[in-house]
């Protein structure tokens, strides 16, 4: 996916409504995984929601969005190591 100024832009179709949580993550070093040292992260990853840094992945209903025609969704990297 091309990063441009910072962005990054993808487009989910034909999704039912529903509620949804999503998890990205920037393989910086494009092995297929996002890479961690001692359980933290290396790369930068984020959920729907942005929900604040704690030392674990975000429960369902920190991360959960309700999805209809048209809905936006922003989701900001955060960098660790």
């Amino acid at each position: 996916m091309a990063i441009s100024k910072g962005v990054a832009t993808f487009r989910f179709t034909d999704i039912p409504p529903g509620t949804y949580a999503i998890g990205v993550f920037h393989d910086a070093n494009s092995n297929g995984k996002l890479d961690t040292f001692m359980g933290i992260p290396r790369e930068g990853y984020g959920f729907s929601r942005n929900p604040p840094f704690r030392p674990r992945a975000p429960r369902w209903d920190e991360a959960q969005i309700v999805v209809s025609d048209g809905s936006k969704v922003q989701i900001s990297l955060r960098y660790i190591l």
